[in-house]
């Protein structure tokens, strides 16, 4: 699977990506898009693929049909420039990304664009304004995966409790805080009965936080953001959620 030649910087956008590599990765989906002639439904991109507003804008334009996406890195893409790309894919089901700071302008774009999406996967933590924004804007997401991240309790429970339509959650190997700075950070290790209660209603809970579990292990020693890097190649592709595996 292609992936960026970069090296990390201090500021935005973290990384630096040299030219060689970006040719690389433009060359080859002017290829791949031009074979394809619009009829790719499932874009997927390693967390180490750093494409550029530009490169994504051309994908976009030329992948109409798209059904799935997964990009886990989204450093060099611009607010316009995932919001351009939203407004072509009105066919996206699915969406694999990473936790960002300001979710309502990329959720609301997707409420009004994309009439079929049903399912979510979060690489990073999810906090409680990522889940009120959720709940906001996807209340009728039928699929939810947050594996391997940090979770506070409070975003949970607005899961839980606003995401009517919600099917599937993924929770597994998450480290659940109890509650957001400035409180001292409290890892619990176990769900409380309010919170299975409210899981009943879910056709899967999917979850995990077992001391011997080498998974959860990894969460916690990464406190909640996992460095892919440091583990197997394929260890992000993994998820419990069948259809958000790749």
């Amino acid at each position: 699977m292609l992936k960026s030649n970069f090296i990390i910087t201090p500021s935005e956008p973290y990384v630096y990506v040299d030219g060689p590599s970006d040719k690389i990765l433009t060359r080859v989906l002017k290829i791949a898009l031009s074979l394809s002639h619009g009829n790719i439904t499932t874009l997927i991109f390693h967390y180490n693929l750093f494409v550029s507003d530009d490169q994504l804008t051309y994908t976009a334009e030329r992948c109409p049909r798209l059904k799935r996406l997964v990009m886990p890195a989204w450093n060099r893409i611009k607010k316009t420039g995932i919001c351009k790309a939203i407004r072509v894919w009105e066919d996206l089901e699915s969406l694999t990304m990473p936790s960002i700071s300001n979710p309502p302008y990329l959720i609301e774009e997707i409420a009004k664009n994309c009439k079929k999406f049903a399912e979510l996967k979060i690489m990073g933590p999810c906090h409680i304004y990522f889940a009120s924004t959720l709940a906001a804007f996807l209340p009728n997401l039928k699929i939810l995966s947050i594996r391997c991240s940090m979770i506070y309790k409070e975003a949970l429970n607005i899961v839980l409790d606003d995401l009517k339509e919600l099917e599937v959650l993924n929770i597994s190997h998450c480290e659940l805080i109890e509650k957001p700075p400035p409180s001292p950070r409290r890892v619990l290790r176990q769900l409380d009965e309010s919170i299975l209660e409210k899981a009943r209603r879910l056709r899967k809970f999917i979850t995990c936080m077992n001391d011997s579990c080498i998974t959860c292990q990894r969460t916690r020693y990464d406190e909640g953001l996992m460095r892919w890097y440091k583990y197997e190649a394929d260890f992000w592709k993994v998820d419990e959620v069948k259809s958000l595996a790749i």
